[in-house]
């Protein structure tokens, strides 16, 4: 049985993971010493070690800090994406150490506080986070755990040891999320993903239904408008819809003109007026909706209409979410984490909205070699609403190569004028070359490491 109470060392294996961070910043603001491993440095490794996580980039156990090695004192936390055959894992399980997944330290902390647990294939990061950027703004308070840093506060990770609120993003891999107890569980998305995990779209969609049977007594579930998932909450537990146009809360008076986009709020009791933005991007519509109507059920009276319309209009959103490069009169540079196809579909649309009349470039780094398998097709139709496509190699992740599955897959069913296959090395020039006027780059890889370059070139 996990004890985080007694036990004042904690190791991380994946420590690099932007998930992991998160817990990792929590204990170290508990007073517990933190160290941890991950394959290669990063500006978030390194971070976390400028805040006293020790940090090691070689699986060898011999560089265990002599501090983790008493069974006693020490939690050992990993990730599913981490291999059993790891090194330093293997040491631990070898040696007698509790080790635990991630979601299962998450899962304690929803059975402290309040939690609101936001799970979907996709916006799960952009809601949490405004989620928890309302009620901090609000006075509310939260201790939040992203998977994207908050560009209003340079982490992803927010303490607040006098709030009974927790805000958590709920991940779906490996079925994570079973271990939360969620207060408010949000559903965004159940579009299919993972198949390497769970195989069918009807197990997929299971998981989600698993997810709604751990809402606590007298708990609420807000679920988007049209899912598939079949919720199946007790009987003390209340459900509420959301979509742009429909269900409980909805969108009105949507006004999209010169970048900016306002709209109200309807609620079952009322109507929010006048919310403004501070991503301007068709899909925050939707995704605002659904965080604010969250923090609205859980804190009530305690978060006001102008707190919701202060919050909305100063977020700037997370890293890599629809993050703004360049914005110039007809030019712009944005990057989005987009990596499944109705996300990058979903992305290419609001920038045409954004920007009607103008070029078009998407640069796409397929993620996963299992999820191009799985949705080459839909790849390519979600791309082919672009002007110009540019395809990088597959970012392995955490796979290794199947024979036959290349970026070609999806480049050869594209079917915009104009598409080509880059490495990243000669990215940069390729583009200067082609001197796009909207350059959207999308992908869960490392492709936003080649933005500052890129954007020196263009600017």
């Amino acid at each position: 049985m996990m004890n985080t109470e007694e036990k004042k060392h904690i190791y991380f294996v994946g420590a690099g993971g932007i998930g992991m961070a998160a817990l990792e910043r929590y204990f170290l603001a508990r007073g517990c010493k933190v160290a941890g491993y991950d394959r290669t440095p990063s500006d978030l490794t390194l971070q976390l070690a400028a805040e006293g996580v020790a940090m090691a980039y070689d699986e060898d156990p011999a560089l265990i800090p002599s501090d983790f090695r008493d069974p006693s004192a020490t939690l050992v936390v990993y990730t599913p994406a981490v291999p059993d055959t790891h090194a330093g894992l293997r040491y631990f399980r070898d040696n007698g150490f509790e080790t635990v997944k991630r979601a299962e330290v998450l899962g304690r902390v929803t059975r402290e506080k309040q939690a609101l647990c936001f799970a979907g294939t996709h916006g799960k990061t952009t809601t949490s986070s405004m989620a928890a950027h309302l009620l901090k703004d609000a006075g509310v308070g939260c201790n939040a755990f992203l998977g994207g840093v908050l560009r209003n506060y340079g982490t992803n990770y927010l303490l607040d040891e006098k709030s009974d609120f927790a805000v958590i993003e709920a991940d779906e891999y490996d079925r994570s999320f079973h271990h939360l107890t969620p207060s408010v569980a949000v559903i965004t998305s159940s579009d299919p993903d993972h198949l390497d995990i769970y195989g069918t779209e009807e197990a997929y969609l299971e998981s989600f239904a698993r997810f709604t049977e751990l809402i606590r007594p007298g708990g609420t579930l807000l679920i988007h408008t049209g899912l598939k998932v079949v919720p199946r909450v007790g009987r003390e537990v209340s459900t509420f819809t959301y979509g742009l146009d429909s269900g409980d809360y909805h969108a009105a008076n949507i006004d999209v003109a010169n970048g900016h986009i306002t709209f109200d709020m309807v609620t079952p009791g009322s109507v929010i007026r006048h919310i403004s933005l501070g991503v301007p991007v068709e899909i925050n519509i939707e995704n605002a909706i659904a965080a604010c109507a969250a923090v609205c059920i859980a804190a009530g009276t305690r978060v006001s209409p102008d707190d919701v319309r202060r919050a909305m209009a100063s977020f700037l959103g997370a890293k890599r979410r629809f993050e703004f490069y360049l914005r110039e009169p007809g030019r712009a540079i944005i990057d989005d984490y987009a990596h499944h196809p109705d996300e990058l579909k979903a992305s290419i649309r609001s920038v045409r909205r954004l920007y009607p009349g103008r070029r078009l470039t998407v640069v796409f780094q397929p993620h996963l070699y299992s999820r191009t398998r799985d949705f080459a097709p839909q790849f390519a139709e979600a791309l082919s609403e672009a002007d110009e496509v540019v395809l990088l190699p597959i970012y392995p992740a955490r796979e290794q190569p199947m024979p036959g599955v290349t970026s070609e897959m999806i480049l050869s069913l594209v079917t915009c004028a104009v598409s080509h296959i880059a490495e990243r090395s000669g990215l940069a020039d390729m583009l200067a070359g082609m001197k796009p006027e909207i350059l959207l780059t999308a992908g869960a890889g490392d492709i936003n490491l080649l933005l500052p370059e890129i954007t020196a070139r263009l600017s």
